[in-house]
């Protein structure tokens, strides 16, 4: 048990018992984001650059590699490329990278600073996957099929290259988005850890005198005044009164 001293007017402490308490309002939570959200969206972050480096990849190496092959390198190659690339580590990214995302959304939505960027972050992973399948992956199916490979090519090349780079475009855009989050999920948690200011004796924040007053506490101002008019009840001087002139002699 601590005693606190609480100054109501000069030369009258007051002492009450209790806990030291600090007046001042704090903003936000005050409680950090758990640890497993935090690397849930760092897994993320991850996944969705692995993501748009493979795409980004197939964008500046691969594919103009293959423009220099004449047409039946260029289809082989392509099928094998489309073969063995559906294997569980880039299955792990590439569906890995939204479903992160949207776990992330949901364990954040509290989180003003981050949510807005997480939430970016997953719709253009959503764009990302719908141009995947609505037009890469169909691409990539016509290519597998029998026929004569300058046709194959002509049908699938310009197309899937295009799209390529839109979806690679949308991925790196939710990479962008998850580190921002990231970075500003950063800052609250050191915001929050920040201790508060010490408490000053005798202190009252303004929203806790605005109380007081409304309760009818008497503050210090409204004592002085109570102790000023009983001295001019009582006919005494306040002290802080200037005397006035003395008055003249009778017969002078």
């Amino acid at each position: 048990m601590r005693v606190r001293v609480r100054t109501m007017s000069p030369g009258r402490p007051v002492a009450s018992t209790g806990p030291m308490t600090d007046d001042r309002t704090t903003s936000g939570t005050g409680t950090g984001p758990s640890p497993t959200a935090a690397a849930v969206l760092t897994a993320a972050v991850i996944t969705s650059a692995l993501t748009a480096g493979s795409f980004f990849v197939f964008a500046c190496a691969v594919m103009p590699a293959l423009a220099r092959r004449g047409d039946r390198v260029y289809v082989d190659v392509m099928r094998d490329i489309n073969d063995v690339i559906q294997n569980p580590l880039f299955f792990a990214a590439f569906l890995g990278a939204p479903v992160l995302t949207a776990l992330s959304a949901r364990q954040l939505r509290d989180r003003p600073g981050a949510r807005g960027w997480v939430r970016a972050a997953l719709i253009a992973h959503v764009l990302a996957f719908l141009v995947t399948a609505a037009v890469n992956v169909p691409l990539n199916d016509g290519l597998a099929g029998t026929g004569d490979p300058a046709v194959l090519r002509a049908r699938f090349e310009d197309r899937w290259v295009l799209w390529n780079a839109v979806r690679a475009v949308l991925s790196a855009g939710a990479v962008g988005c998850l580190a921002r989050a990231a970075i500003r999920l950063t800052a609250d948690r050191r915001d929050e850890a920040r201790p508060p200011a010490p408490a000053v004796p005798g202190a009252r924040g303004p929203q806790r005198a605005a109380r007081s007053g409304e309760r009818g506490t008497p503050g210090l101002g409204r004592v002085q005044a109570q102790a000023q008019a009983a001295q001019t009840s009582s006919g005494l001087r306040p002290r802080d009164e200037a005397p006035g002139p003395p008055e003249p002699a009778p017969g002078c």
